[in-house]
């Protein structure tokens, strides 16, 4: 694909999966996500892939952990109902170090919700909608070209990392159409997951390196291993000896938060002289963006912070950001979820305030001035 194309966010998703080799993708369609699968199941074919649509939301959760242990880069999509339900397996693959690309483009909730209506009420279940402790990743586009892009990155960390990663969409950035330039990112970096350097009889298969990440061959290639729900050793067997479970656990959260900087991405605007800055992401970012124009057109210092990566959570940057600012205010369409986070990484330094909307509908350039206006 070259040249400038319009399209939608969930398209250029799709889009940015095939070029980062994605070629398995199962999945149940549900609104608003399901042009992500209408676009896999059209392309796949063309480039080797393979598309099955399955039962439900459980089986395609399961379905791409097993396609991933055949050495394919995989993807799924859904949105809240569907990827409560995709809980279990998606903590299966935490566990089993299995890489994945969970999408949820997030709806109106709890329950059926409003199905096509936008929400950011599924921050929380990102992080952590599984049990047990484990790592998360996930990324929060604001526009269709980073639909694509991002996409991209979240292949290659799943793949680098060996670990599921969430695409956290929203209904606005999901739908909404914007041109993309594919011939700037036609050379964007691909990553693909170590090989074994060692014989079939030398293999263990959780026996990580110094980067603390086990590389796991390909089903069918020869090396033989075993891959448990269970606590297991390094060579996949199941275990309750308490040094190596505490040493596995440690493990998995260690390979994620010793790779902060490489992992952590985020936008930064008008931050160093702002009195107040807004932490927006997803579709509310635009919001913020054009709030923080009208108010430094104004002759308010304003900035933004805009957490792409959304977790792991970009912490150090927003002590850096409350220690010389009045206030943070953080938008967002729930009822204040990231705005917690926000509050435990500022310590106290500055005052943090809310703007949420929880009626699907987007949070307006209009509130949120006004809630900067009530700080100043």
């Amino acid at each position: 694909m070259s040249g400038k194309k319009v399209m939608q966010g969930n398209e250029a998703c799709a889009f940015g999966a095939l070029a980062a080799g994605v070629r398995f993708f199962a999945g149940y369609p549900i609104t608003p996500s399901t042009e992500v699968a209408e676009v896999m199941a059209k392309e796949l074919p063309k480039v080797g892939g393979k598309f099955i649509q399955m039962e439900d939301e459980i089986a395609s959760m399961a379905a791409i952990v097993g396609a991933s242990l055949t050495g394919k880069k995989v993807l799924t999509a859904t949105s809240g109902p569907g990827f409560s339900l995709k809980q279990e397996n998606l903590g299966y693959a935490c566990l089993t170090e299995v890489p994945c690309v969970v999408v949820n483009v997030q709806r109106g909730g709890p329950s059926t919700g409003l199905p096509t209506s936008p929400a950011q009420a599924d921050v929380m279940q990102a992080r952590w909608g599984t049990h047990g402790d484990h790592p998360a990743i996930a990324l929060s586009p604001a526009t269709v070209k980073e639909c694509y892009t991002l996409t991209v990155k979240a292949v290659n960390l799943a793949e680098k990392y060996m670990t599921p990663v969430i695409f956290l969409m929203d209904e606005v950035v999901g739908h909404l159409r914007e041109p993309i330039d594919f011939d700037e990112v036609r050379n964007l970096e691909v990553v693909d997951r170590k090989k074994p350097d060692v014989s079939p009889e030398e293999y263990v298969s959780y026996a990580a390196g110094e980067d603390g990440i086990p590389v796991l061959a390909p089903f069918g290639t020869g090396y033989r291993y075993h891959v448990t729900g269970l606590t297991h050793d390094e060579k996949g067997f199941s275990t309750m000896a308490p040094q190596v479970v505490a040493r596995m656990n440690q493990r998995l959260m260690d390979k994620i938060e010793n790779h902060l900087d490489d992992i952590i991405s985020y936008e930064s605007e008008n931050v160093e002289d702002a009195d107040i800055v807004l932490v927006a992401y997803g579709s509310t970012a635009r919001s913020a963006k054009e709030a923080m124009r009208w108010l430094n057109a104004a002759g308010h210092n304003v900035g933004l912070f805009r957490p792409i990566t959304v977790w792991p959570f970009p912490e150090k940057e927003i002590v850096k950001i409350a220690g010389q600012v009045k206030a943070l205010v953080v938008p967002e369409m729930n009822l204040g979820q990231l705005k917690l986070e926000v509050e435990r990484a500022a310590c106290g330094l500055a005052k943090v305030v809310g703007v949420n909307k929880a009626d699907g509908e987007p949070v307006t350039p209009e509130e949120i001035i006004n809630a900067v206006k009530g700080v100043l």
